[in-house]
């Protein structure tokens, strides 16, 4: 069986996956090391299983992690695959290609694609969730104008638009129902608990496996 492998667009290196688990980010310690500002020291992690792989976002970057395109949380890979880790592109290669129909979710399908400030908006909307406790309310859109440094009008705007993409309806704490739904879709992801704990005992960033970092659920 091929061994696989990433190419990265920007340089045309190859690097090899790992057995277990390939590291991307910024850092000089990486397996995969992308020298961009949009990708965030310890970015994500691509783990095989088997002839399988899938990559997994960190959360640690705003800019995020897609695969062709939409924005993941984890995601199992084809061959020919382009992941992209912030503004990096990369196409993994050498994973077995089976004949198989792929898994359908039409929540998921029907999802458009957001624009970079609408993502901005879901997570500064997400960011008392993914950054504290569990169970906490999301943002007023007063906090996310501040957070991004935009009018509260324009953030209004944007969470009309965003409430229509995404399909929540009118009534009652829209703006929550709009939070478990951005997260549930993997849009969103919590910080792993090691970096939550750490950040409210003022101490620096613990690195986690995305393994342990599943969602935490918002008040609904």
């Amino acid at each position: 069986m091929d061994t696989p492998y990433l190419q990265i667009e920007s340089t045309g290196a190859v690097i090899w996956l790992s057995p277990d688990v390939t590291t991307v980010g910024r850092g000089q310690r990486v397996d995969v090391r992308l020298d961009d500002p949009s990708v965030s020291t310890l970015h994500a992690e691509i783990i095989r299983r088997g002839p399988y792989a899938y990559v997994s976002d960190l959360g640690l970057s705003r800019h995020g992690t897609r695969v062709n395109g939409r924005v993941v949380a984890q995601r199992l890979l084809d061959n020919g695959d382009v992941i992209s880790f912030g503004t990096q592109r990369c196409r993994v290669s050498g994973l077995p290609v089976e004949d198989t129909v792929p898994e359908s979710d039409p929540r998921r399908s029907s999802i458009p694609e957001l624009t970079r400030r609408e993502l901005d908006v879901v997570t500064a909307l997400c960011k008392p969730a993914i950054s504290d406790e569990a169970f906490v309310a999301p943002s007023t859109a007063r906090d996310i104008a501040a957070d991004l440094v935009v009018t509260e009008a324009a953030v209004k705007q944007h969470l009309l638009r965003l409430y229509q993409k995404l399909r929540i309806p009118e009534g009652p704490n829209r703006r929550v129902r709009l939070a478990n739904e951005v997260v549930a879709r993997g849009l969103v992801r919590p910080l792993p608990v090691a970096i939550r704990a750490s950040r409210r005992l003022g101490g620096p960033p613990v690195a986690a496996r995305a393994a342990g970092a599943d969602g935490v659920p918002l008040a609904g």
